[in-house]
C-alpha cells in the first residue's frame, strides 16, 4: 500500500527538513503533502528546496489560517491508500508510523490514534496542566461518544484514505482534532489506539496550542455530538 503524509507547517524552519528526511526514510511507498500555512521564518525557502529534490513531495501554500485549514487544503491531493497526519515540529517520531498503520494494513481498523497517554513509549515530562486538559477532553469524548480513547487530541492519526475523504471537516484551527474525533465516532468506524513516543515542546521552544484551544475543543465535541 501507498501511504500519504499530510504535513501542515507554520514557522517550523528548525525542524521541517528533518521531519521530511525521516518520513522519506520509512520503508514503504509514500507521498508527502506539505502545506505551508503562511510561514514567515524561512520555512518556505526550505520547502522549495525539498520539493525540488523529491518527486513525491506535493508543496501547497496558503495564508496563515490554521492547522485545520492546512489539512483540509491537503486532503484533495491524497493519492495513497492510507493517510497519516504528521506534525512538522518533531514532537512525534516518524519511526512510530509502521506500527501505527499496521492495524489498517491488516484490515482490522479504519482509523488508528497514536496515544501519548497510554504508556509504553518515551514521553517528555512537562506541562502538568496540558496533560490534565488532554485527559479531561478524552474523558469528555468518552462520555459524549461512548468510546474509550485515551488521547483524542493526539496529533498522530492514521486513516484509510477513503475514510478521511468522507469526513465533512470545517474547522480551520486546532479544533480540527476534536472535529475529526467526533465525526469518526459518530460514524461508528473501527478505531484503534497504539502508544507512541512524544517529545513535547515548551512554549519557549515553539509550542502553539494554548488553554483557549482546549475550551474550543470541548465546544467542538459538543457541537458535533448534537448535530
Amino acid at each position: 500500500m501507498k501511504v500519504s503524509f499530510l504535513i501542515p507547517a507554520f514557522n517550523e524552519a528548525g525542524t521541517i527538513a528533518t521531519v521530511v528526511e525521516q518520513v522519506q526514510a520509512l520503508p514503504f511507498e509514500k507521498q508527502l503533502i506539505v502545506v505551508d500555512d503562511g510561514s514567515t521564518d524561512g520555512t518556505a525557502a526550505i520547502l522549495d528546496d525539498l520539493a525540488a529534490e523529491a518527486g513525491n513531495l506535493v508543496l501547497l501554500r496558503q495564508e496563515n489560517r490554521g492547522k485545520g485549514a492546512a489539512l483540509r487544503a491537503g486532503i484533495p491531493y491524497v493519492d495513497g491508500d492510507v493517510v497519516v497526519i504528521q506534525d512538522a515540529d518533531l514532537e512525534y517520531d516518524p519511526a512510530d508510523v509502521p506500527v501505527l498503520i499496521e492495524p489498517i494494513l491488516d484490515g482490522r481498523a479504519d482509523v488508528v490514534y497514536g496515544s501519548r497517554l497510554s504508556g509504553g513509549r518515551p514521553q517528555r515530562a512537562y506541562l502538568f496542566w496540558h496533560r490534565v486538559g488532554n485527559r479531561f477532553l478524552s474523558l469528555a469524548t468518552g462520555a459524549l461518544f461512548n468510546t474509550t480513547l485515551s488521547d483524542m487530541e493526539t496529533g498522530y492519526k492514521a486513516f484509510r484514505a477513503d475514510v478521511l475523504a468522507s469526513l465533512e471537516l470545517r474547522e480551520s484551527g486546532f479544533g480540527i482534532e476534536p472535529e475529526i474525533t467526533g465525526r469518526i465516532c459518530k460514524q461508528g468506524l473501527r478505531i484503534y489506539e497504539l502508544p507512541v513516543a512524544y517529545y513535547g515542546r515548551t512554549y519557549g521552544e515553539g509550542k502553539k496550542i494554548t488553554w483557549r484551544d482546549g475550551l474550543k475543543a470541548l465546544w467542538v465535541l459538543v457541537r458535533v455530538r448534537l448535530r
